[in-house]
């Protein structure tokens, strides 16, 4: 791992921590040990030399961290809610004392005294509740990575895509693939939306466990994912995308004791110099197309006008 790399890395991590403490009203002590933590394992995990895994574990990192924006968001509603509540109940309290006519003036002070300074804290609270959720949808905006399913999602395979097809020429076979889970709304209408999740986590895991360092996994959308293989030939693109269906096919998942059997469609293609990001995603989807229509769970390709 080169020394830029590293510094990189450390940066990106610092960046994050900084941000991390502003993000918080009450920032604490286990919050910054527990992101020192995850710094030292994400610093552990990166293989010697691989450019791919440093940039993941960065990605992973800044992931990690929206995810604990949004606990706090929510912590941080939940005490708003009952808080609201409490006040409630002190000015039922007021106006009951006052219709009995009851003769305890300082109290009445005292409690109207209390609800008005819990609503200044309400109105704190939902200010900041207001600034936690525009940073939230900042960091979403910003982040490369699926937060379902940790593969990169549609936004980072777009500037894949633009900075592959802005080159024009490579002097390397690249292949992309589109992939569908079959019959997917059957699923999330037998067996609900959570079992639909975790049906996407475990296709992502199969995928990542498959493919080679230097290959990409992206979320495209909904069921669809798409797979860029690097350097390689028509027929080991062919061995590969049988691998990924007999593995996905022969794999069972258990959700609430019953059993998912699952399939996917894919439609294949190769990148032809002068290529424009449509052109192949156009290709592969119409190859996709193909899969689905004959029957599904299998792989079908299309190639570009010259040939390729």
């Amino acid at each position: 791992m080169q020394k830029e790399d590293l510094k990189a890395l450390i940066n990106q991590m610092h960046k994050e921590l900084i941000e991390n403490i502003d993000a918080n009203a009450n920032p604490s002590k286990e919050q910054v040990v527990t992101f020192l933590q995850d710094a030292t394992n994400a610093i552990s995990s990166l293989k010697e030399g691989s450019l791919n895994d440093l940039e993941r574990s960065k990605l992973m990192f800044t992931n990690a961290y929206r995810e604990i924006a949004k606990k706090s968001l929510d912590s941080y509603s939940t005490s708003n809610n009952a808080f609201e509540e409490l006040a409630q109940i002190h000015e039922e309290t007021l106006i009951s004392a006052t219709d009995l006519h009851l003769n305890l003036p300082e109290i009445a002070q005292k409690f109207t005294n209390l609800q008005k300074q819990m609503f200044s804290e309400i109105e704190k609270a939902n200010s900041i509740i207001t600034e936690l959720t525009m940073q939230v949808n900042e960091l979403e905006r910003n982040s490369n990575l699926d937060s379902l399913t940790k593969v990169f999602n549609r936004r980072a395979l777009t500037t894949y895509l633009d900075r592959l097809c802005d080159k024009g020429h490579i002097a390397y076979e690249l292949h992309v693939l589109i992939l569908d889970i079959d019959d997917f709304k059957v699923i999330n209408d037998t067996f609900g939306h959570i079992a639909g999740d975790k049906v996407l986590i475990f296709i992502a895991n199969i995928l990542r466990s498959t493919l080679r360092d230097g290959d990409k996994v992206f979320r495209y959308g909904g069921e669809e994912f798409v797979i860029i293989l690097n350097r390689i030939t028509p027929s080991v693109c062919l061995d590969v995308t049988n691998r990924i269906l007999n593995l996905i096919r022969s794999n069972q998942l258990i959700y609430k004791g019953s059993t998912l059997n699952v399939t996917m469609s894919i439609g294949a293609t190769q990148y032809s110099n002068g290529d424009t990001p449509e052109d192949i995603i156009g290709r592969a989807d119409k190859a996709l197309y193909k899969s689905k229509k004959n029957g599904k769970d299998q792989m079908n390709s299309e190639l570009a006008p010259n040939g390729n």
